[in-house]
Order: structure tokens, then C-alpha cells, then sequence
């Protein structure tokens, strides 16, 4: 596949994100999707299909609504966020948590803030996360949940394996994604630490705390991302600490 694509890197900033801004949410995407296409030619890159950056206020949230056949993973940054579904799965997520949804033939879920109402604690403030959808490898899929704490693993301040289909991660300490040409991975880095990202027919690289700097590309600050086609191996190197979500991708999708 790699050797029919145009070898290229794509730098898309934070601050030309589209965006959805409401009392309670402050929401910005890298990608159109839904009734955010103004762009029909940012739709995708490999198999990823959104990317959200949400900062969602204190007692709200998102209410309860549907998806089918997508594979969405949620990592949270800072606060905590409760999920609850009709398949009867429900959760606390919160920073070096990975956590999986299938939504394959149908379900239902909500999203929000109101931790601290069962802990009986004051507000603490929004709660910022990343959310992710994924095409799955195969449609009309019984849906399903997992969560798993990874938190030990990203102290080594490497590329850790968050999620993943790929057969050569079936024992890694990730959650599972039903999608064998993908796996994501995550890096808290410490000032001056770096990385070397994997070589793939698309990656998707985004700083989602902090700033870095990409070998052969330049810095990129906080909501900057990178999107490579058949290229990878690039070092990135944090210029203080900074966090970044990086998907590795073996397939597209025509939409």
C-alpha cells in the first residue's frame, strides 16, 4: 500500500481547528464530521475519523445518544468523566485510563462531569479529554466496553501501547480495538525527553499537552497535529513537558 502513496508530511495547527463552543462545552475537531464538513477533503486520515479535543463544564455533559459501527477510544487529560452505556457498562475515566467503546450494531451512551456529585466533593472544574473514533475492521459487531489503567507504563516516559488490533500487541497491557491495521500510542515526556515514532502508510501524531519539536518539521505546540503518509521513524522531542496521542495506521477508508 505504502508504495503507491506520495511520501509527505501534513502539519495541521490547533488554532485552525473547527470548533463548537456552548455554555458547557468548548469542543474543537480536526476533522469534519456530521454537520461539521465545511471541509469535504479533512475527513480522514487512515482509518481516523475524529479527533476531539472537549473541555466540558461541571454537571453537564453529554446526554444520552447512539452510535453504530465505530470503535471510539477516550483519553482523559485532566479531571474525570462518567460514562455510562445501554449495554450496562458504566465508569470513571480519568487521566492514564485508556478506555474502549464498540458501538458496532447499536448503542447507547452519555458522557459527563458529575464525578464529584456521588464523592459529594465541590466542583473541581472541567473535565479535558481527547475522544477518537476509529472505522472497525468489520460491521455489525456485538458492541462492547473495556477499560484498563496504564498509568505505571507512561512513567517510562516512552511510546506506550494505549490501544491496538494489531496482532503483535495481543499481549500488551492495552485495551482492544476491533481494527487489526491500527494501534494508538501515548508519551508523557519530560523536558529535553524523546521518541521515535513508528514507520506506517499514515500516522496521526498530536500534541495533546505542552510543545515539541518534530525532526524534519519544526515545533509543534499544544493542539497541533501531524499527519504523515508513508513516511515515519521522525524523532520527537519535548521542549518541556508535554504529552502526545500518536496512531499508527496500516489501512484507509474511502468516505
Amino acid at each position: 500500500m505504502s508504495a503507491l502513496l506520495t511520501p509527505g508530511v501534513e502539519v495541521r495547527r490547533g488554532d485552525a481547528r473547527l470548533a463548537s463552543r456552548l455554555s458547557w462545552l468548548d469542543s474543537k475537531h480536526s476533522f469534519s464530521l456530521g454537520t461539521h464538513r465545511p471541509d469535504p477533503a479533512n475527513t480522514h486520515h487512515g482509518v481516523l475519523l475524529v479527533n476531539n479535543e472537549d473541555a466540558v463544564q461541571p454537571g453537564t455533559g453529554f446526554e444520552t445518544h447512539p452510535h453504530r459501527d465505530m470503535e471510539i477510544v477516550t483519553w482523559v487529560l485532566q479531571g474525570s468523566l462518567v460514562h455510562q452505556d445501554s449495554g450496562g457498562h458504566s465508569g470513571v475515566i480519568y487521566p492514564g485510563l485508556a478506555q474502549r467503546m464498540s458501538a458496532g450494531t447499536g448503542i447507547l451512551h452519555s458522557e459527563k462531569n458529575d464525578t464529584y456529585r456521588a464523592a459529594g466533593q465541590p466542583p473541581a472544574g472541567p473535565v479535558h479529554f481527547v475522544q477518537m473514533w476509529v472505522v472497525p475492521d468489520e460491521a455489525g459487531v456485538t458492541p462492547g466496553y473495556e477499560q484498563l489503567e496504564i498509568d505505571a507504563e507512561l512513567l517510562s516516559g516512552g511510546l506506550v501501547t494505549v490501544a491496538s488490533g494489531m496482532d503483535r500487541h495481543k499481549d500488551a497491557s492495552a485495551i482492544r480495538i476491533r481494527n487489526r491495521h491500527a494501534a494508538l500510542y501515548a508519551a508523557r515526556l519530560r523536558p529535553g525527553g524523546q521518541v521515535t515514532l513508528p514507520e506506517a502508510p499514515y500516522l496521526h501524531l498530536f500534541v495533546a499537552r505542552g510543545a515539541v519539536d518534530l525532526e524534519g518539521v519544526g515545533a509543534l505546540g499544544e493542539g497541533d497535529a501531524a499527519r504523515f503518509t508513508a513516511t515515519g521513524g521522525h524523532r520527537v522531542t519535548a521542549s518541556g513537558p508535554a504529552e502526545i496521542l500518536v496512531w499508527e495506521m496500516h489501512a484507509t477508508v474511502a468516505l
